[in-house]
């Protein structure tokens, strides 16, 4: 029989609540015709414009392939522009991109309020935001 410790069922149950959560993300961002991913991307551009393809590789989770793609798709669809500037290529949101990212973010954060809000008290939320801080801080200790 396997034996689990407490940590590692904590691990399991936020790698769980991850990926069920990108599901519910992507099923709901459909109706905007846009995944999460591409929503992260747009968010940390609008939010941080202009940056460069590593900064924004530093901010989201996604592999450098796949920002690459993502990006040639999203300046294709014209809802980002990328400008060089000697080695350097600088990403900013067009005002396609910025009226996508307008158009998705207040449902986004109702959606997203709403999957914590409806099963955590505001104390459970605070404790857990508290936790949940302290665990990210120690990983990003640990990355260096």
């Amino acid at each position: 029989m396997r034996r689990n410790t407490l940590a590692s069922l904590i691990w399991v149950r936020i790698t769980r609540f991850t990926h069920q959560s990108e599901l519910l993300f992507n099923d709901f961002l459909k109706r905007f015709d846009i995944t999460a991913a591409q929503f992260d991307v747009l968010n940390q551009i609008g939010t941080y414009q202009p940056l460069s393809q590593s900064e924004l590789a530093d901010k989201i989770t996604i592999s450098a392939g796949g920002i690459s793609r993502m990006l040639s798709r999203l300046e294709r669809d014209g809802y980002i522009q990328r400008t060089s500037e000697w080695k350097t290529k600088w990403i900013s949101l067009t005002e396609k991109g910025e009226a996508k990212l307008e158009s998705v973010f207040e449902h986004q954060l109702a959606f997203q309020t709403s999957l914590i809000e409806d099963c955590l008290s505001r104390e459970e939320q605070k404790t857990l935001y508290k936790l949940m801080t302290k665990v990210q801080r120690h990983t990003e200790k640990e990355l260096g």
